[in-house]
């Protein structure tokens, strides 16, 4: 007897610490009794690149480390996002740039998201500054967005290492950081593999919108991370496909062949380019499940943060409970559609990392 009241003791003790580790929706996966809740949004979309709607939970599968796993949660109505924003604000985006990217990103803020959305807004030169933390009035970050003024260098992957841990912690269970910028990081002290590690260990959509008005192929392997440290490419080493620019379903806007001899890119004091590091982008934001889109003039920034809004909108949110030890390593996700005979083409986070 005195036995079997020992034993009701424990485990009424080991249910009571489980559930003291429970955490509320919109707070990401927690390990808890060795079983994590793992988010997965979901883009599908078809052989001409039009978003596909009306797919059922039954019509997806989700794979872990090559297992497959039943889904627990499934959603396919607009999910609320907790979306932040980092904006190139350096020397090189005065003028016509910064116009546009003011306009664009005020509609996107005010016309693009949905109510319930909240949003905070980095800006970046030298540094990184957090202009307005989350908020769901967004004239208050259109207000602070007509305050900036172009300067300084570009200190992008030190701002989205600061962002990424504010995006975490969105009360949104859908979570996303856009990228805005026109060149090649310049000022950072963060190497691009510190942040893939960094987004490997959230559930953040990363978004990059590069712009490059040069006139030439943007520059793409062999290029340089930060501070003259080579960029991590692929983070999980695998060959990526060429860069799909801009979304699926927009015409890509064709950068004009030059009349003369392209200009020459000017280069940082660690000796790389200044122009768009294509490399780079895509190592920030394709284990994410966001993606990188490369435009050629200022007047697509609008249709480009348009495409994203109308993504965020349209996608399918999954959740599924992983048993994966506190190992510390990489996990894959692979996401599937039975439907569609193999023609869909599904983007999402592949994968996590158990720590």
């Amino acid at each position: 007897m005195r036995t079997l009241v020992a034993i009701v003791i424990c485990v009424t003790a080991g249910a009571t610490l489980v559930l003291g580790q429970e955490r509320p929706a919109g707070q990401g996966f927690s390990f808890r009794s060795g079983v994590s809740l793992i988010n997965v949004t979901v883009t599908v979309t078809d052989g001409s690149g039009h978003t596909v709607a009306g797919l059922k939970q039954g019509d997806f599968e989700i794979y872990e480390d090559g297992v497959l796993q039943p889904t627990s949660h499934f959603d396919a109505e607009r999910v609320p996002v907790s979306l932040g924003i980092a904006v190139d604000t350096s020397g090189s985006m005065v003028g016509e740039k910064w116009v546009a990217a003011q306009a664009a990103l005020s509609r996107f803020v005010d016309d693009l998201l949905g109510a319930d959305d909240e949003v905070f807004l980095y800006r970046f030169d030298s540094q990184p500054q957090l202009v307005h933390p989350w908020t769901q009035d967004r004239r208050q970050v259109s207000r602070a967005l007509s305050t900036i003024a172009p300067r300084g260098g570009t200190a992008m992957y030190d701002t989205v290492a600061d962002a990424i841990p504010l995006a975490q912690r969105g009360t949104q269970r859908k979570k996303a950081l856009v990228i805005i910028s026109d060149g090649n990081d310049t000022s950072s002290s963060t190497r691009v593999p510190e942040l893939t590690q960094m987004i490997r260990e959230s559930e953040v959509m990363v978004y990059a919108i590069g712009l490059d008005v040069s006139g030439a192929a943007p520059r793409a392997s062999g290029s340089i991370g930060s501070r003259g440290h080579p960029s991590s490419g692929s983070a999980s080493g695998s060959s990526r496909p060429p860069v799909p620019s801009p979304f699926p379903g927009r015409k890509p806007a064709a950068a004009p062949p030059p009349t003369a001899p392209p200009p020459v890119s000017r280069t940082t004091s660690a000796g790389s380019s200044d122009r768009v590091n294509v490399d780079a982008l895509r190592a920030i934001t394709d284990d994410s499940g966001g993606r990188t889109e490369i435009i050629y003039s200022h007047q697509d920034l609008d249709p480009a943060t348009a495409g994203i809004a109308s993504e965020l909108s349209q996608q399918y949110f999954l959740a599924y409970s992983s048993s994966a030890p506190k190992d510390g390593r990489w996990h894959t996700i692979d996401v599937r559609v039975t439907k569609g005979n193999g023609t869909y083409r599904i983007r999402a986070r592949r994968g996590f990392i158990a720590s």
